[in-house]
């Protein structure tokens, strides 16, 4: 069974920076998707960035594009999400979700997608406030 724990929110400036974690175990595929979505107060869960296990495709929403990087390290199965330039509407519950194929054509196509509804781990989320 896969588990999730995400790190790394907090309290931060706009214009500053955060890196979230998400630590990752029980995979029994070599073929995943992992993505991270936000959750703002009285709005609903959209995507911000996904990327998968067998290839470079990965998804940026526009909101974040050009100011974030979704990575992993293999080793240490964690996924991590770098934003930059932090904006007030940045702020939200970030969640870190998965899902793992036996399908090696599946997890790109999902990863470029980054629908939450494909997802079926989710994590308990970190909280991000943006705020001076």
């Amino acid at each position: 069974q896969v588990q999730l724990v995400e790190s790394g929110g907090g309290l931060a400036q706009p214009g500053g920076s955060l890196r979230l974690s998400c630590a990752a175990s029980g995979f029994i595929s070599d073929y995943y998707t992992v993505g991270w979505f936000r959750q703002a107060p009285g709005k609903e869960r959209e995507a911000v960035s996904c990327l998968n296990s067998v290839d470079d495709t990965t998804f940026y929403a526009d909101s974040v594009k050009g100011r974030s990087a979704i990575s992993r390290d293999s080793a240490e199965n964690t996924i991590f999400l770098q934003i930059n330039d932090l904006k007030p509407e940045d702020s939200g519950a970030y969640f870190c979700a998965a899902f793992q194929t036996l399908s090696r054509l599946t997890a790109p196509i999902q990863a470029g997608r980054c629908k939450s509804d494909e997802y079926d781990t989710w994590g308990q989320g970190t909280q991000v406030t943006v705020s001076s």
